[in-house]
């Protein structure tokens, strides 16, 4: 990762400025206990400080600028502490976003891991189960998908495969990528060909009985995220549709009357804009949040 998000300069360059102040950065990581984890799960060669203080950057650089921005626009039209006041709470707001979401990118990264492996996980064993059924070896069926387009899975098997090269045991390799990855789902299935491997069990019926249960957990899957829809659509039909339309036509009713309040119809559009394309933008993220791993 050569670059860090939200930051306007490379990764070494973020890292001397970081250690400077890594003290903030060791205090302020305390309020994240598990950043830790999240940093070694998604693959980020960080520390929890370190992490912190980009976060603190960002926060500060921010800040700085979108007051300076704010200040010039408000300055002409305001009066000075008004004008100061709106500049350093804007600066405010956005420097803690910014802060926050780089703070959360960890996190954000082992979320985004976890529904790749799941998304790629049913069609790769379906995969591995057509090969054993046709007289292949496990290693090689690893090998296989270790090869394959499935994305952060292929990944895993890598690192599993590697493990076998080296001399470990087919049990021993899947036994520890279970235990590194951030897949709850995927850590149970490779526990379940562990055990099966090492009982001496056919590791094909295992897999046919796992690749059954996340078909019927997929469909139970399905029904539940297309019940989530309709009152997210009631939802989205309200404060998309039926808000903005009354609001506007309300305000303009009220607008005429004698003694009304004096109305900037166009800042009032913009500002009904704003909020539709901020709406809109978090609505879209709750519904792929719901969405189930597998689905495109």
């Amino acid at each position: 990762m050569d670059t860090i998000p939200f930051l306007p300069f490379k990764k070494d360059v973020a890292l001397k400025i970081a250690h400077k102040f890594m003290g903030f950065g060791e205090f302020v990581s305390n309020f994240f206990p598990t950043m830790k984890f999240e940093l070694k799960e998604s693959g980020m060669d960080y520390e929890p400080r370190e992490w912190c203080t980009f976060s603190l950057i960002g926060f500060f650089i921010y800040s700085f600028a979108i007051s300076i921005i704010m200040l010039l626009v408000t300055l002409p039209n305001l009066e000075m502490h008004i004008a100061l006041i709106l500049s350093v709470g804007s600066g405010a707001i956005v420097g803690g976003m910014v802060f926050f979401i780089v703070a959360m990118y960890p996190k954000v990264q082992v979320n985004k891991k976890v529904r790749d492996i799941e998304k790629n996980l049913p069609a790769a064993l379906h995969n591995i189960l057509v090969q054993i059924r046709a007289g292949v070896p496990l290693f090689n069926c690893i090998a296989s998908i270790a090869k394959s387009d499935y994305g952060k899975l292929s990944n895993e098997m890598k690192m599993a495969l590697n493990e076998m090269n080296t001399g470990k045991s087919e049990a021993d390799a899947l036994e520890m990528i279970a235990r590194d990855t951030p897949s709850l789902h995927f850590r149970r299935i490779m526990w379940q060909l562990v055990n099966s491997i090492k009982a001496g069990a056919d590791v094909g019926e295992t897999i046919k009985e796992i690749v059954n249960d996340m078909a019927v957990g997929q469909r139970i899957a399905i029904k539940k995220y297309g019940s989530t829809l309709n009152p997210l659509t009631m939802m989205y039909m309200m404060m998309a549709v039926i808000f903005p339309t009354l609001g506007i036509t309300f305000l303009l009713v009220l607008s005429t009357f004698s003694g009304g309040f004096a109305m900037d119809l166009n800042l009032l559009l913009i500002l009904i804009l704003a909020f539709l394309a901020i709406f809109q933008f978090m609505f879209i993220g709750m519904i792929k949040s719901r969405r189930p791993a597998g689905i495109d």
